[in-house]
């Protein structure tokens, strides 16, 4: 058993750049590095495609933090994919907490495996994972395999009374470790989690490895190697003391499986629960339930597509709420309405909204599929 914090990695990563931008950096969302631009043997920009248009961003040190895909970007740089990333998938599967009951966290053994898996409370769910695969497949989409959510289940019941099937599953979600290629050991398991920062001949910093807990740290390193590139005295990093946004004078309050509507929206944004929480005043339709069966609100919604960038229903459904994570089936159900709530601040003419709603229980049904 162990007693540590919660981390929702959606939020914690949008956070993050939410916390650039405070502090004066543009950000965008959606939009795919096409071109790096070069004046002679130097990198000094890229080409993004932002809503089917090119825009040309000049910079002095380009960084690549691309994780799984940064061996793509050093293809625009350098010529080649030097295949320096060794991709390891990990799945994690959502039950519901009444079937689990735990109170805490647990780590359990993998029968059979010389691995450890986590049983983490989440609400009225419980989270079991993760798996730790050689994986070889695009890098866009990883799936989870019946055989995947077979050894988590495996795992859980070795330590519970009630036995769990694939038919009490109500979300799974895989991701991908951008570990260093090592000719060590065959097992992703066995490769290091530590990072490495490079910079290329014409300057690009490059930081691959690691993992999110050490997201600071590996920053700082990165940040500290385009200095180096810079001709201007190196500045001491303030990540260490850098509040997100959001966390401000704001004390987290205390988990319970049915907090109240305050402690869901401040653990969630911090100070920025206020500016949720304004938008049921015009409107008291936004204080109703996004998904029946979740704690999100409708507010959520429309905070997100208004202040969080999100452009789809999937970017509401699966990132800037866990509804899909938490409530596969449910969150599917509900995809019409949640549509046609932020279809007004996105613009969506009847036809997208529909194309929206379409693609993501297209997408809800084959992951369905994919364990069954």
């Amino acid at each position: 058993m162990y007693y540590d914090a919660q981390a929702d990695d959606a939020r914690l990563t949008l956070t993050i750049a939410r916390t650039a931008a405070a502090e004066g950096a543009a950000i965008a969302n959606h939009t795919p590095v096409r071109v790096l631009l070069k004046d002679g043997d130097r990198v000094v920009g890229a080409r993004i495609e932002v809503d089917g248009d090119d825009v040309d961003v000049h910079a002095r040190v380009v960084v690549n933090a691309a994780g799984v895909w940064s061996d793509d970007v050093r293809a625009l740089d350098e010529g080649r994919n030097p295949q320096s990333i060794h991709p390891a998938k990990g799945i994690h599967i959502s039950l519901p907490w009444e079937k689990v009951r735990n109170d805490i966290a647990a780590i359990i053994p993998v029968p059979g495996d010389k691995r450890m898996v986590f049983v983490v409370p989440w609400g009225d769910t419980t989270y079991v994972g993760t798996t730790d695969t050689a994986y070889e497949g695009p890098l866009d989409d990883p799936p989870c395999t019946p055989d995947d959510v077979d050894y988590l289940l495996a795992a859980l019941n070795g330590i519970t009374e009630e036995k769990l099937t694939a038919a009490d599953v109500v979300g799974t979600w895989a991701g991908l470790r951008p570990l260093l290629r090592t000719g060590r050991s065959a097992r992703t398991a066995d490769l290091s989690r530590r990072h490495t920062v490079g910079v290329s001949p014409s300057g690009v910093v490059t930081v691959t490895g690691g993992k999110l807990t050490t997201y600071r740290r590996m920053a700082a390193h990165a940040v500290d190697a385009a200095f180096d590139g810079l001709d201007e005295p190196k500045r001491p990093s303030r990540t260490k003391h850098l509040r997100l946004f959001g966390g401000e004078g704001i004390a987290p309050p205390v988990a319970a499986l049915e907090p109240s509507t305050h402690e869901h929206l401040t653990g969630r944004y911090g100070t920025e629960a206020e500016v949720v929480q304004a938008l049921t005043v015009d409107r008291p339709d936004l204080a109703d339930p996004l998904v029946p069966g979740l704690p999100y609100l409708r507010a959520e919604a429309t905070y997100a597509v208004r202040h969080e960038m999100a452009r789809s229903l999937d970017d509401v459904l699966s990132r800037r709420t866990r509804a899909r994570l938490l409530a596969r089936d449910a969150s599917a159900d509900a995809a019409a309405s949640v549509a046609e709530l932020v279809a007004p601040d996105l613009g969506w003419s009847d036809a997208e909204r529909d194309a929206q709603v379409a693609a993501y229980r297209a997408a809800v049904a084959a992951e369905r599929a994919e364990i069954s």
